[in-house]
């Protein structure tokens, strides 16, 4: 039989492994550049992939970790407002780019 005092010690500790757990599974998916918000944005998960010939606004240097939309600090991919749910790549870009104040 467990006693009051064990219990106590295993509660935090099966909490902690509980949280760590729920925050491991709770990372968003990747935006795949073929889903039709991308492909209308034009988003690829690499700058340097974008399409200059179409999206005459990009510039070298634009990619969604610089973008005002990105909330990923500078983790190698984050949200998007225009992407709810799924994460963007740090390296990518899309047409709707828009530089950080």
């Amino acid at each position: 039989m467990t006693s009051r005092r064990q219990f106590i010690q295993i509660v935090p500790l099966a909490s902690a492994a509980a949280l760590l757990a729920a925050a491991g599974s709770a990372q968003a998916a990747m935006v795949e550049e073929t889903d039709a918000q991308a492909k209308a944005l034009g988003y690829v998960a690499d700058a340097a992939r974008a399409d200059k010939g179409k999206y005459k606004q990009f510039a070298a240097g634009q990619h969604c970790g610089s973008c005002a939309l990105y909330q990923g600090g500078n983790a190698p991919a984050g949200k998007c407002a225009l992407f709810p749910g799924k994460d963007v790549a740090n390296k990518g870009w899309c047409s709707a780019y828009a530089k950080k104040a």
